[in-house]
């Protein structure tokens, strides 16, 4: 058995959580998952060792394995340790890091991150066109609402009248009439609109975050 994956177990029987509770609380469609992860015949990434952490009111560090307390407030004492505060964010979908896409809604997803990261809601980032903002596949962007962004900066931005949406650096120039869309990998072109074109496209927000699992 995996070590997180007993001591996953070991806290929950210790709070007297049943497998199914858990998994509610968790988001799991069935225990079976939680069942899985506890026995290490599943992985478990990195964003849902926090979610465990928090459910079971312990450490990341404690079920990783770092150290072996179990609660977190009793480490108050030690001045190197500081405590996680955390915020859940609604997850809306996916955003294309490439060729612009339809992002799929889901209010009923959410993802944890700490407090201090100032968003509205976060995509999951699909394909490759940011990894020079080492923004990669399968990483998870935190967007800020706001109809307006700095040119150079990362946005999440609709095209082609709601259906399309993209993750890009955004440069806007009013007095041309131009606005153009890049990526951070010189495999892809820029997104060029023009005069009525402009219409077609609207920024959702400028992202501030991504949060990665170790791989």
């Amino acid at each position: 058995m995996a070590e997180i994956g007993r001591r996953i177990r070991a806290r929950r029987e210790e709070l007297g959580i049943t497998q199914e509770e858990l998994a509610t609380k968790l988001g799991y469609k069935n225990k079976s998952s939680i069942a899985k992860i506890e026995t290490g015949t599943n992985d478990i990434v990195q964003s849902k060792v926090v979610e465990f952490a928090r459910v079971l009111n312990t450490s990341v560090a404690y079920l990783m394995g770092w150290e072996e307390k179990k609660n977190p407030n009793t480490n108050k004492t030690l001045s190197n340790v500081f405590s996680l505060e955390l915020k859940r964010f609604p997850m809306l979908g996916e955003i294309a890091c490439g060729i612009p896409k339809y992002a799929n809604e889901d209010r009923e997803s959410y993802v944890m991150s700490g407090t201090d990261i100032k968003a509205d809601f976060c995509l999951k980032a699909v394909g490759d066109s940011m990894t020079g903002a080492r923004i990669f596949d399968g990483d998870i962007v935190f967007i800020r609402k706001q109809d307006i962004v700095e040119n150079g900066e990362i946005a999440a931005v609709v095209v082609n009248s709601d259906s399309d949406v993209t993750l890009k650096r955004l440069y806007y120039y009013q007095d041309k009439g131009l606005l153009i869309l890049k990526a951070n990998n010189p495999a892809y072109e820029d997104l060029i609109f023009q005069n009525e074109e402009l219409d077609e496209v609207h920024i959702l927000g400028k992202a501030i975050a991504f949060q990665s699992d170790i791989k």
